[in-house]
């Protein structure tokens, strides 16, 4: 396997000072049955009495950002107050996007803006596409269909820029989000693939959040629409396949066996938070009934707080 799927070595350290004491667990949060328990931090604060386990010895949490730190151009309640409150506690904390337009960089400063000052580690799929190409096929005559960002970050992985009307020179195809998208595109993208280029793309999400609960048609609308006219399958470049969590969690050194995943997407946050090894917890305001999807559902920010150990639980519930 190339060294983006190699998964994060545990830190060579002793365990966190002092590992002991009652489990913790956030009352209004909701836990898979079968769950082990783990020992909270003493001096934090403590659990109550029964709950079924903690997350609160983790080291660090890697948070989702599109529908789960911010909406759109908007922060969910709470989500700036408990990123600090986090931090302050000595969490290392790291942030993934699966979006094909924005880099790390361009997200750190997008969080700073909001007055997260605290991030650091923000990874999206425009830092390691080139290289993910590159440990697959070598340096490659690429035809991007996407956002000048997505083109840019294959140009600086080493690879050569195939235009539209050099598509039968391609041996890749990236498909991302392509606000400037027509008939002519799909075609051109789909012959190339059909004819043996290799299908690559940022993600596969279907739908990208806005405020007011509305959405921006996904990455997967216009992949699928090459996929299926060339009839190959895409590789996936960020979530839900490791490659983006590994990096994320040894930029932030950290181990997956002590690190949580956070984020609103079962298909995407949960299911590649697991494959990665890490502890995983859906954020889901409104609620969500499927246990099998998370190791803990969580309403709000306030309820991650009470479940990493760093806020006290209220015993009537944390709202």
């Amino acid at each position: 396997m190339g060294g983006l799927d190699r998964a994060p070595q545990a830190p060579r350290r002793s365990g966190h000072p002092g590992e002991a004491g009652t489990p913790l667990e956030a009352p209004g949060a909701r836990r898979a049955p079968g769950n082990p328990g783990h020992s909270s931090i003493p001096g934090e604060f403590p659990s109550p009495a029964g709950s079924p386990g903690s997350f609160a010895h983790l080291r660090g949490f890697v948070f989702d950002l599109d529908g789960c730190v911010w909406n759109g151009s908007a922060l969910e309640p709470g989500a700036r107050e408990a990123l600090l409150a986090l931090h302050g506690r000595g969490r290392a904390l790291g942030f993934l996007s699966n979006n094909s337009r924005a880099t790390g960089e361009d997200l750190r400063r997008r969080l700073h803006g909001h007055g997260i000052t605290v991030a650091e580690h923000v990874v999206t799929p425009l830092e390691i596409i080139g290289e993910f190409i590159a440990e697959r096929f070598g340096p490659s005559r690429v035809l991007v269909m996407g956002a000048a960002e997505l083109a840019e970050a294959v140009r600086r992985g080493g690879h050569a820029l195939v235009g539209f009307d050099d598509a039968p020179q391609a041996t890749v195809v990236v498909v991302g989000n392509d606000f400037d998208v027509t008939y002519a595109r799909i075609a051109a993208a789909a012959r190339a693939a059909a004819a043996g280029a290799r299908l690559v793309t940022p993600n596969m999400d279907p739908r990208l959040p806005v405020e007011g609960g509305d959405f921006l048609p996904g990455c997967a609308a216009f992949v699928e629409s090459v996929a299926v006219a060339a009839g190959v399958r895409p590789l996936v470049v960020g979530k839900p396949d490791p490659p983006l969590f590994h990096v994320t969690m040894r930029r932030m050194g950290v181990s997956p066996d002590l690190t949580a995943m956070v984020g609103d997407s079962p298909a995407a946050d949960m299911r590649g938070g697991r494959a990665a090894g890490m502890r995983t917890i859906l954020y889901a305001p409104k609620g969500h009934d499927n246990l099998d999807d998370a190791e803990v559902v969580i309403r709000s920010f306030a309820e991650l707080l009470v479940l990493a150990g760093v806020a006290p639980a209220d015993p009537g519930g944390v709202r």
